[in-house]
């Protein structure tokens, strides 16, 4: 092994342990309380070397974004793999399944601290964020993977076909910061799996109660 292979390997390890502490202040405390120092002091290491690395917190949450969005491609690229084989054997699995599966999967990311808390409303992030080239090319391809669902399950009536795509989608990624899922957390009243059975049902099948047979 080189000393230049060395010295990228070590590059990589630090950035994994930044990225790994930013997730997981962003998770705990959010971006705007978050501070590079703490990151710093999180990770294990000075400052200074912090910087050589990533030149600002803007930089360090979209890190974190792309390492969260990374996770939830290789979970759906899991779910459309176990489809094919699942289809293959004559049992398909319903695209409604499917987007319920990844809600699933991002409430319960969140209700272990692994879910990124960024601001909605910061025009520097935004901006940061918009022309962050690995964050967009990411959150296209997850969102085209959403999509090809959405579209199927409203073609077949496990969706309501009325409702515009986009805000299916939007609802769907809204759940992976529900501010819902955080105070039932904090409540301490309930398990993870009440949590996240509950809201993935007013999620999919709304607040009213189920018709009386007539």
């Amino acid at each position: 092994m080189t000393s230049r292979s060395i010295k990228e390997q070590i590059q990589r390890v630090r950035e994994q342990a930044i990225v790994a502490a930013v997730n997981r202040l962003l998770a705990t405390k959010g971006y705007d309380a978050m501070t590079v120092d703490e990151v710093a002091a999180e990770a294990g290491m000075a400052k200074a070397s912090l910087y050589k690395l990533f030149t600002s917190k803007e930089e360090l949450a979209g890190a974190a974004m792309v390492g969260v969005l990374d996770r939830a491609l290789a979970f759906v690229d899991g779910l459309r793999e176990a489809a094919n084989q699942a289809a293959e054997t004559g049992t398909p699995t319903r695209a409604l399944d499917q987007l319920k599966a990844v809600t699933r999967w991002a409430m319960q990311t969140q209700l272990e601290g692994e879910m990124p808390s960024l601001p909605a409303q910061n025009s520097t992030l935004s901006a940061s964020l918009q022309s962050n080239d690995a964050y967009m090319d990411r959150l296209i391809a997850l969102s085209n993977r959403l999509s090809i669902w959405i579209a199927e399950a409203q073609t077949s009536g496990q969706l309501q076909a009325a409702l515009p795509a986009e805000l299916v989608l939007y609802t769907l990624f809204a759940r992976a910061c529900d501010p819902v899922v955080a105070l039932l957390k904090e409540s301490g009243q309930y398990t993870h799996a009440q949590i996240v059975d509950w809201v993935c049902s007013t999620t999919f099948d709304g607040l009213a109660a189920p018709a009386s047979p007539v």
